[in-house]
Formats: C-alpha cells, sequence, structure tokens
C-alpha cells in the first residue's frame, strides 16, 4: 500500500475520538453519564480517572462499562489533576478530537454529532484550530448552567461570565470544562490542562492559552445536554459560615488557593494583575447573606 492511499484511507474513516472524564465518589451520576455518553451514534473511546473512590465506582464501571480505560488516581488529583492525567493517557494516542467530558454532565444522543459539525464548519472556513463548547442547562429549571465564557465587563479582568447560547456558533474568550471538543490541532499547540491548576481555573486557563497561541474558542448552537449549577451555600461566600470558616475554604483546593490563583492572574490579568490578585479574599470577607439571590460563583465547581 502506498502512503498515499493509506492517507486516503484513513481519511475517510470516521475521526477518532476521546471521551475524558474524573471522578470521585459520585458511582451513580458517574455511570449515569457514561450510560447518557454511550447512546451517542460516533465511535469513541473513554478515559476515566477515578481518583480514589470508596464507594464502588471502578467496580461498577468496570461491570457495566467494560470498554472504558478506568486509571486509577492518587486521591489527590481534583478535577484539574484528574483531567491531566486522562489527557495525558489520551495524547499518546494521537485522537483526532478530546472530549472533555464532567462525569454530573448528561448529554443529549446526538450532542457528539452536532460538536463535530461545528468543527467541521469552522474547518471549512479555515478555523480547525478552534475549541467547541458544548452549553449545558439546568435539568429542573432549564437554566444554563456551563459553557464558554467572556471576562465581565466589569471593571476587574480575572472574572468570567457565561456567553448564553444563541442559534448559531458564536466566538468566546475562553471556557468551563463540562464539554469542551478539542480537536488535534489545538492539542498540538496548547498542549495539555496545565497542572498548576489542582480543581479548578485549569479550563479557563486552557481557552485563555489557546487564544494566545493562535487558536480559538467558539460555543456551539443550543444545549448539548444537562449539568445543575453548583450552590454557593455553605462556599467561601457563605456569611452562615464564620470568618475563619469561608477564609478556610476559600484558600482550600476548591476555592482559590495562593499559589494556582496568583500563577492565573499573573498569566491573565495584564501588568495590573497585583490590584485584581485579592479581591477572591475580599469576596470571602464581605460574603452573601441573602444566597437566594446571589450571583453565580462558576469557580466553585
Amino acid at each position: 500500500m502506498t502512503e498515499n492511499t493509506r492517507l486516503a484511507e484513513k481519511s475517510s474513516l470516521a475521526p477518532s475520538l476521546a471521551v475524558l472524564l474524573t471522578c470521585y465518589n459520585r458511582r451513580e451520576q458517574t455511570c449515569e453519564c457514561l450510560a447518557a455518553l454511550h447512546q451517542q451514534g460516533t465511535r469513541f473511546d473513554v478515559y476515566l480517572v477515578d481518583d480514589g473512590s470508596t464507594d464502588g465506582t471502578t467496580a461498577a464501571v468496570n461491570r457495566q462499562f467494560p470498554q472504558v480505560n478506568v486509571i486509577q488516581g492518587s486521591g489527590s488529583l481534583f478535577w484539574g489533576g484528574g483531567m491531566h492525567l486522562a489527557f495525558a493517557e489520551a495524547l499518546k494516542a494521537d485522537y483526532d478530537y478530546y472530549l472533555w467530558l464532567n462525569d454530573d454532565t448528561i448529554l443529549r444522543p446526538d450532542a457528539f454529532a452536532d460538536l463535530l459539525a461545528c468543527h467541521a464548519e469552522l474547518a471549512a472556513q479555515n478555523r480547525a484550530n478552534a475549541i467547541v463548547v458544548g452549553s449545558t442547562q439546568d435539568p429542573l429549571t432549564g437554566e444554563p448552567t456551563y459553557g464558554g465564557a467572556i471576562r465581565t465587563r466589569k471593571w476587574y479582568s480575572n472574572k468570567f461570565e457565561f456567553v448564553p447560547s444563541g442559534d448559531r456558533l458564536s466566538e468566546c474568550e475562553t471556557m468551563y470544562g463540562n464539554c469542551v471538543l478539542i480537536p488535534r490541532e489545538v492539542a498540538n499547540v496548547v498542549g495539555n490542562i496545565d497542572k498548576s491548576f489542582v480543581h479548578s481555573l485549569g479550563d479557563l486557563d486552557y481557552g485563555l492559552r489557546a487564544q494566545q497561541q493562535g487558536c480559538s474558542v467558539w460555543l456551539a448552537p443550543g444545549y448539548i445536554g444537562q449539568c445543575a449549577q453548583n450552590s454557593v451555600s455553605g462556599s467561601w461566600v457563605d456569611t452562615r459560615l464564620t470568618l475563619l470558616e469561608r477564609f478556610k475554604k476559600v484558600l482550600g483546593v476548591k476555592g482559590f488557593p495562593l499559589r494556582p490563583w496568583t500563577t492565573f492572574v499573573r498569566r491573565h490579568s495584564g501588568p495590573f494583575w497585583f490590584a485584581y490578585w485579592g479581591l477572591p479574599y475580599v469576596r470571602a470577607v464581605i460574603g452573601y447573606r441573602d444566597l437566594a439571590a446571589s450571583p453565580t460563583f462558576t469557580e466553585e465547581r
């Protein structure tokens, strides 16, 4: 077989796709996510990092979905570390596409087809180095929860807001990592999720780094599935907690730990990054007494 024939045959095949997830002690939710995932009409491989679950997640996944590649984590990976590990394993196989997926996201059966069609549309416009983000809705309220992101229009530059999903592709600055399609063209340039970000911020950082390296981020039209919004109740802005409790939470892995947050702000907030650095800690002091009316804090994913 000549090289040209081999390349022609490869191009005629369906694109290869790796789905990347990480989980911890959410056995039923993880299996529900995987069940919806396997309703897709597109062929794919799954790389799932189980970061030390003690509720039988690995056994349940192996029993119900034996085709899933389960990777055991150290127990201290959280979202960023777990997704980095899954991504690293998948990159070894050089897929055409890599899809980040949260295990609390339930996809529509045609989600993959829609995301791939969006990338094909962009590639036809010479934008093959484009990330495609899928938006999710709350299963009870129907309100948008996660998807593309843009910098807030307020005076500080390190807060990001959702981009409303429309009826056509729309460009955004970065994304939340619940459902994100990354083509090989982007992965080859940007690489993996930065291990500096243990839990949050790694998705926002990835999209911003992609932009800086000549790639783009696009929000797919409509919604690809459902995902509930995390509550701010009991978080670092909940004034029912003591000030000390709020500070422990804001400095914890799921808040704004000092080193990752400093890395993010220095990297993405311009020459006056130090003026923005302390804002999360000020917000932890102030808090929100009316939690029902408080804004969405997407950092608490």
